[in-house]
């Protein structure tokens, strides 16, 4: 978990978020796991090579308890919904002796 609070710093919320989980022992053993634009090492696709002086505004701390994650949501990143609880591939199903799939609709 270190550098999740400086990751944190430019946003008050953020901030405040991650001081909370930090203080808590239950997250000791979780990873932070940076949530940002692939094209920079800021925030900012715009900002190529390796710039100086920049602080890294942090909107939001996703936590994954089950993967043991924190994860920092920086810039203007677009998250992918993720799978229901009770995904519709869990009940299709092959036959393997007669090759028909079954549960499609």
């Amino acid at each position: 978990m270190l550098g999740l609070r400086a990751a944190c710093q430019t946003v008050q919320a953020a901030e405040a978020k991650a001081k909370m989980l930090e203080g808590d022992p239950k997250f000791d053993g979780f990873a932070t796991m940076m949530v940002k634009t692939h094209l920079s090492l800021t925030h900012d696709p715009t900002l190529k090579g390796v710039p100086k002086r920049w602080t890294l505004p942090v909107r939001d701390v996703l936590m994954y308890s089950g993967a043991k994650f924190l994860c920092p949501v920086a810039g203007t990143i677009t998250l992918m919904p993720g799978t229901s609880s009770d995904p519709a591939f869990r009940r299709v199903d092959v036959d393997v002796k007669t090759g028909k799939v079954k549960g499609l609709f």
